[in-house]
């Protein structure tokens, strides 16, 4: 994920792609689901959305954590920026190094850490990024080789989703990242995370077609939920804006030590609440960071201490996103 502060306008969706994706929703309303699984409609899609109620995570745990690190690239004066200002300079050193130093040594530095800890990670993978920084993947997959692979689109710039095409560009678009990322790593991945943050309706239909099982899309719940869609189930795992440690670093100036205290604010209400009313769904939260973020020295240091925070709070299980997929299946 980027937060968007790239200097692109996203391009508008068209009309001809709206009304394919209009069809396919219609499609997907008519198809002959089981009643009880129509609780809601989607409000971005229009499918058949219901609850996946969870009594209790594996060990009798009430909330489910999944850190989710962004392994991104961009093109050359694409990508997040810290210096805004610097943008406009030729060449952009300031931006430029921001963005390799998050790769070269962020990447490797979060793995480390999550190995040291013993705490899951999942990835959430740019297609291109193996190829056009194989060491710094290497090391990357040497510390957690284990990890889950999302499929995140081909790079996080210049190559997003045609949302502005239809649904059967975006399903070969998807098609064409999880080939590249099976070829790259040898992992197929079953889960997906629109590249920059940035689906439409047609998306969830067409990933879903591609064979994606579960999709961090879907941002606006604590609880697990499921979309039916023509060709099956795509399991939504919640994935709050609020957490995400990019848009909170570049546009509100927030620093390592604040996050830390957010995400374990966030967490800890959580388990309050579960405390309170045992009989409650159990929660869950997937976290993305950054290695522009917690790739730092800085960053680290308040990742250990937030993991180390949280291995404390009896009924949390920290997780990675497929676990959470596999319980709930």
């Amino acid at each position: 994920m980027s937060d968007g502060k790239e200097g692109r306008t996203p391009a508008k969706i068209s009309r001809r792609a709206f009304a394919g994706a209009s069809a396919m929703a219609a499609l997907a309303a008519a198809y002959p689901f089981p009643a009880a699984a129509q609780d809601t409609r989607d409000w971005m899609s229009g499918l058949p959305r219901e609850t996946v109620h969870v009594k209790a995570w594996p060990g009798g745990k009430k909330v489910a954590v999944a850190f989710v690190l962004y392994v991104e690239v961009w093109g050359v004066g694409h990508g997040p920026n810290l210096r805004n200002d610097m943008v406009g300079r030729s060449p952009d050193v300031v931006n430029e190094a921001f963005r390799q130093y998050a790769i070269e040594w962020g990447l490797p530095r979060i793995g480390r850490l999550f190995r040291d800890e013993g705490v899951p990670i999942s990835l959430a993978l740019n297609a291109l990024m193996p190829s056009s920084n194989p060491q710094a993947w290497k090391e990357l997959r040497a510390a957690v080789p284990d990890a889950p692979i999302l499929g995140h689109g081909l790079n996080n710039s210049t190559q997003l989703l045609p949302l502005n095409e239809g649904v059967a560009a975006q399903q070969a678009y998807i098609r064409r990242t999880l080939d590249l990322i099976q070829k790259e790593t040898g992992q197929r991945p079953t889960g997906w995370s629109s590249p920059s943050v940035y689906p439409n309706a047609g998306t969830f239909l067409a990933s879903a077609a591609e064979g994606v099982r579960y999709t961090l899309d879907g941002m606006d719940s604590d609880v697990l939920t499921r979309l039916r869609t023509p060709t099956g189930p795509l399991l939504q795992i919640p994935y709050p804006t609020t957490t995400v440690d990019m848009g909170h670093y570049l546009t509100r100036n927030m620093e390592p030590v604040e996050l830390e205290k957010l995400w374990v604010d966030y967490i800890t209400e959580l388990v309050r609440e579960a405390s309170a009313d045992a009989q409650r769904d159990a929660t869950v939260v997937a976290i993305g960071i950054h290695p522009f973020v917690m790739g730092t020295p800085t960053g680290a240091a308040a990742m250990r201490r937030v993991l180390e925070a949280v291995k404390k709070l009896d009924l949390v299980w920290m997780t990675d996103t497929q676990a959470i997929f596999d319980s709930a299946s």
